[in-house]
C-alpha cells in the first residue's frame, strides 16, 4: 500500500469522528456515551500517532 492510499484512507477515518461527536450530543444514548467517548479517545491516539510517524503528512 503506497503513501497515498494510507493517507486517504486515515482522512476517511478522521471524517468519522464528527459523527461520534454528534452521537454525544444525543440524549438518550445512555450507556453508550461510554462507548463513543472511548472510540473518539482511541482515534485521536491513532491519528496521533500516524502524524508522527509520517509528520509531512496533512490530514485534516
Amino acid at each position: 500500500m503506497d503513501l497515498q492510499t494510507i493517507k486517504e484512507r486515515v482522512a476517511l477515518v478522521q471524517s468519522k469522528r464528527e459523527y461520534l461527536l454528534s452521537l454525544l450530543e444525543q440524549p438518550n444514548i445512555g450507556t453508550l456515551r461510554v462507548d463513543v467517548n472511548q472510540a473518539l479517545e482511541e482515534l485521536d491516539d491513532l491519528i496521533d500517532e500516524f502524524r508522527r510517524s509520517i509528520p509531512e503528512t496533512d490530514i485534516n
